[in-house]
């Protein structure tokens, strides 16, 4: 591990002007990924600025009729328990919860930020090896993965640069329910929907997402959901705890006299980012829940998908894991 300054600050403009101005510079809070990759060497910092005190850990819960826009904001510097178990959460978003509790071990989520959940890197292991190749971490040196152990890697938004997963559970979910990231930095705030905020590898995999120099998160917006009712998150892995996703998926319905009129699926472990299988959605709209209509969703969620020697089971894993999901989001 290089060494590095480090230092708090109470106030998010003195902390955006430090990540900012100084090189090298790092935000810490729960440091549960970044701690590794100092450690590995794959990040370095000269200066670590801790954000801990800053005043954006609230969960805030909306009612419809003063909030018509915003059902709930979550800051940045909240820890995942708290989320996860925060009653209105449970109530409003059940998604959410149940792919927090999924993921990790008790003793990281309550260290771990929303914030960080949603700036964590992937897990490729050709990635955290400095000691090979890794376009994400040194552009243009190549990608050992294609070709290489690619058992868990992604099959859908790759390029001929980089296949590396993402690895959020917490992160698909709040895809699938439309969440929204606020991003203070110099030049002000600005929303960015979370699914674009996240950028496919293409040419550049350095580049992972939206997020400008000097830019902070400061909270996670979500808007009223319907989907309360009718939503599972599934995540089928190699063992049952502390196991990254082989396959994810997150799935909520909006039923009315019996037929979908809205819907929703976002699929983690198969995917660079959180993945919207759009066609999928549509393909529910107007049709009565049954076993059949999913098992083609689950068909349709994975198109264009582009499998690697190791990985290729995780096709029809991935249409399993939807129509699992949507059986369990309506209590089949």
């Amino acid at each position: 591990m290089h060494p590095f300054k480090y230092g708090k600050t109470v106030d998010l403009k003195e902390a955006i002007n430090q990540l900012g101005s100084q090189p090298k510079a790092n935000l810490i809070a729960g440091g549960t990924t970044l701690v590794d990759l100092l450690r590995l060497n794959v990040v370095t910092a000269n200066h670590l600025i801790d954000i801990n005190q800053l005043p954006i850990a609230n969960i805030e819960i909306f009612e419809a009729k003063s909030s018509p826009e915003i059902g709930a904001r979550i800051g940045a510097l909240a820890r995942n328990t708290d989320v996860a178990m925060h009653k209105q959460i449970i109530k409003n978003y059940p998604l959410i919860s149940q792919a927090i509790l999924s993921g990790a071990s008790p003793q990281l989520r309550n260290m771990a930020t929303v914030g960080g959940n949603v700036m964590q890197r992937t897990r490729c292991a050709y990635f955290r090896d400095t000691a090979v190749p890794c376009n994400k971490r040194e552009p243009g040196s190549g990608c050992p993965a294609i070709g290489g152990l690619n058992r868990s890697h992604a099959i859908l938004g790759t390029s001929e640069s980089c296949i590396a997963v993402h690895a959020s559970d917490m992160c698909v979910a709040l895809v699938a329910l439309d969440a929204q990231v606020l991003l203070s930095g110099p030049q002000g705030e600005r929303k960015v929907a979370l699914v674009d905020f996240y950028l496919l590898p293409g040419n550049h995999p350095e580049k992972e997402n939206l997020l400008k120099p000097g830019e902070i998160i400061v909270q996670v917006e979500l808007p009223h959901s319907p989907f309360a009712k009718h939503s599972h998150y599934l995540k089928v892995r190699d063992r049952e705890s502390f196991s990254f996703a082989l396959v994810s998926a997150a799935c909520a319905l909006e039923i009315k006299n019996g037929k979908i009129v809205d819907a929703r699926i976002a699929l983690g472990g198969v995917a660079t980012k959180p993945w919207r299988a759009l066609d999928a959605e549509k393909l529910l709209l107007g049709q009565s829940p049954s076993e059949g209509l999913f098992a083609k969703a689950g068909e349709v969620s994975i198109l264009g998908a582009k499998p690697q020697k190791s990985n290729a089971f995780k096709v029809e894993l991935t249409k399993r894991t939807v129509k699992r999901a949507l059986l369990a989001a309506v209590g089949e």
